[in-house]
């Protein structure tokens, strides 16, 4: 296993408890963090659950869209989020790795080399290795599985691995393909934490011209905000563009340093390169939109290790794609139009005005 982060470290602990032999190897110091919203959703909560970690954190329950005029809610129907401090939740995961005798080789992974029966890598061999290594994988490049960045359309449809059962390919091609500089076409994201007792137990998701602030309660006197945004500049000067969040922090004091991410675009030809892997954000990414990174991760890891368990990675890919689809179809429908100059602005006013069909889609999201 390449990569301790949520992503990896669920994976090992799901092979382990099927029974297979893990090694995981990560460079970076426990705990880790990472620039992202810390919202995990219900049934991510409760695979964590299954998995034995003892999940930290606030609860949360539901999502508020708002603009400078307009706020909706969407309660969850299934059962409370959670807003976890990334820290806190690699702490629960490491020690839940401890707990299984999980060995963790503080190593980097380095050239990667390949049989028909096995896979060596940071001096070890094994039958498969999972590679969980993050955004910008470095594992992923190394096996040529990155996307060229193209403005023309794609290669066939045969070098992106098996078709998928479901409509995201076209739309994803319409959205993947849209002209370069286009509003919002690279994306970044920035978070930063202050003190703050919570002033609502739902994530709060503003909407500007600039991008989204997200607020996500973490601890009883601590929130979360982090801002999606193609523009250039500093948290500061980001949270200008955000009046009535700016004057819910007007007298927060920051509790921890500014942390970046990006670009968050990232696409992939294929999640698996004969006995190599690809699971989490290394697996290709869409966009922190939806704030369904962690949920998709857990999804698709726990394919990966039913794939290794019946000895047939190359089924890995198309279910990667069966159980993600809905989450990256709806990820990228609303990022298309967040990225159109004419529909941006009515985003949050049609979810106010269609409340019920909000509700539905959070819903189903969660």
């Amino acid at each position: 296993m390449a990569g301790a982060g949520p992503a990896g470290a669920a994976t090992a602990i799901r092979a382990a408890l099927a029974g297979l032999s893990v090694v995981v190897v990560e460079p970076r110091t426990a705990p880790i963090d990472k620039a992202c919203g810390e919202g995990i959703a219900h049934s991510a909560v409760d695979y964590l659950i299954r998995l034995g970690v003892d999940v930290p954190g606030r609860p949360f329950h539901g999502i508020r869209y708002l603009d400078d005029t307009h706020s909706v809610d969407a309660r969850f129907t299934s059962g409370p989020g959670r807003g976890v401090r990334r820290t806190a939740l690699q702490s629960a995961l490491a020690a839940r790795l401890a707990a299984l005798d999980i060995p963790v080789i503080r190593s980097r992974v380095g050239p990667i080399t390949q049989t028909t029966t096995s896979v060596t890598a940071a001096g070890l061999t094994a039958r498969y290795l999972a590679a969980a290594d993050g955004l910008h994988s470095p594992i992923r490049r190394q096996l040529g599985l990155n996307h060229p960045p193209t403005n023309h359309p794609p290669p066939n449809a045969s070098s992106a691995g098996p078709a998928s059962p479901n409509p995201f390919n076209s739309l994803g091609r319409l959205f993947q393909h849209a002209p370069h500089g286009a509003p919002g076409a690279v994306r970044r994201g920035l978070r930063r934490h202050f003190t703050v007792a919570p002033w609502t137990d739902l994530v709060e998701v503003y909407w500007s011209r600039l991008g989204e602030a997200y607020v996500t309660p973490v601890a009883d006197d601590l929130v979360g905000v982090a801002v999606l945004t193609s523009a250039r500049g500093t948290f500061d000067s980001h949270l200008d563009a955000f009046p009535a969040l700016r004057r819910r922090l007007r007298t927060a004091r920051p509790a921890t340093a500014v942390l970046g991410a990006g670009p968050l675009r990232q696409r992939v030809r294929t999640r698996t390169a004969g006995r190599v892997l690809l699971v989490g954000d290394a697996a290709g990414y869409v966009d922190a939109l939806t704030g369904e990174g962690i949920a998709v991760a857990l999804r698709t890891s726990a394919e990966l290790v039913d794939c290794l368990r019946a000895d047939r990675p190359q089924d890995y890919d198309a279910a990667y794609r069966r159980v993600s689809w809905e989450c990256r179809l709806l990820t990228a429908s609303l990022l298309w139009s967040r990225n159109r100059r004419l529909l941006a602005p009515h985003i949050v006013p049609t979810a106010a005005r269609l409340p019920t069909l909000y509700r539905t889609i959070v819903n189903r999201l969660s």
